[in-house]
């Protein structure tokens, strides 16, 4: 093995040596780092925990005019029908009672102001 070939063979074990303990040593700092924040983390959290997040936002998506007119529609027929179900009916027919006997009563009040007594 000639001078040259000894010294780039040299060089290059030297140098990946030196390139896999730096990688090692490098990715173990990391991994010690990660670790320490970690552990930083839960110890903080259990002097003063962290307030939980918020809930996550529902989606909305916008109806199209026909979905809007239909929503509107059954809105406008449910409420209608909760105002009948709710209806005090027995008050009603009291009431229509009255009006058609005042009407009735006034009926034959006129009829009376308009026929004259006959003269005796």
């Amino acid at each position: 093995m000639g001078f040259t070939t000894g010294l780039l063979g040299g060089f290059t074990l030297t140098t990946s040596l030196l390139y896999l303990s730096l990688s090692l040593h490098t990715r173990n700092r990391v991994q010690q780092a990660s670790l320490l924040q970690q552990q930083s983390l839960i110890l903080n959290n259990v002097v003063e925990p962290l307030p939980p997040p918020p809930p996550p936002a529902s989606r909305e998506v916008q109806a199209g005019l026909w979905e809007t007119a239909k929503d509107r529609w059954n809105a406008e027929l449910e409420g209608n029908v909760r105002k009948l179900q709710h209806m005090d009916w027995d008050g009603v027919r009291i009431r229509m009672e009255e009006g058609v006997s005042a009407v009735w009563r006034r009926a034959f009040e006129k009829g009376r102001e308009v026929v004259p007594d006959p003269p005796k």
